[in-house]
């Protein structure tokens, strides 16, 4: 038995059926004339809302990064504001 090749257009129009319109994984498989397991590989493979773990994980440690900065940021302007004022009024 040899394996049925579908083009990748066709691929993608079934992932949006389910994505899109949201008809069950079984259904689209089963009009289609495809194996569920085969649609669930192609939903990894060519749904957009999907993210890579990986790519989810750089992206949460590049956030925690960005806001551990922010404080800083934020705690270096506090504190030059309050030297600001303090000297404005020491020469005023």
């Amino acid at each position: 038995m040899s394996r049925q090749r579908f083009p990748e257009e066709f691929k993608i129009e079934a992932v949006k059926q389910v994505t899109e319109r949201g008809y069950p994984v079984a259904d689209v498989a089963s009009r289609l004339g495809v194996s569920a397991h085969s649609l669930y590989q192609w939903l990894k493979r060519y749904d957009p809302t999907r993210t890579k773990p990986a790519e989810s994980a750089d992206q949460q440690a590049e956030i925690r990064h960005l806001k551990a900065e922010l404080k800083r940021v934020t705690e270096e302007r506090d504190i030059l504001k309050k030297a600001a004022a303090y000297f404005a009024k020491e020469s005023g």
